[in-house]
């Protein structure tokens, strides 16, 4: 990951209801959820969620897939774990031992 792709996967977690989505798609895997029951889950209206998703997707932190009329949003883990490796490849000086549990839990 480059910093160009940092900033724009920060950018998308840095708004409350982005947050909130994210969240919700770590928690629900790999299977993810239907767009629609993110929306009622979260009180957003569906056109707010749906642009809400493509800065999600832009910012490489959700996948999309489509299953007849229905579309299925789940967390892109590899993005997830490229923006923490990319936050904490220069963790604590070099000093890998401080930084320790967390590296082994992101990588």
């Amino acid at each position: 990951m480059n910093q160009d792709d940092a900033i724009a996967a920060l950018s998308a977690l840095s708004q409350d209801t982005r947050l909130s989505v994210f969240r919700m798609l770590v928690r629900a895997g790999p299977d993810g959820c239907a767009a629609g029951a993110i929306a009622d889950a979260l009180g957003v209206r569906q056109n707010t969620l749906s642009t809400h998703l493509g800065i999600l997707l832009s910012g490489g932190l959700a996948r999309r897939r489509r299953d007849g009329r229905t579309i299925y949003y789940s967390a892109d883990f590899d993005g997830m774990r490229a923006l923490l490796t990319y936050l904490l490849e220069d963790c604590c000086g070099g000093d890998r031992s401080i930084c320790e549990p967390l590296l082994e839990f992101v990588c």
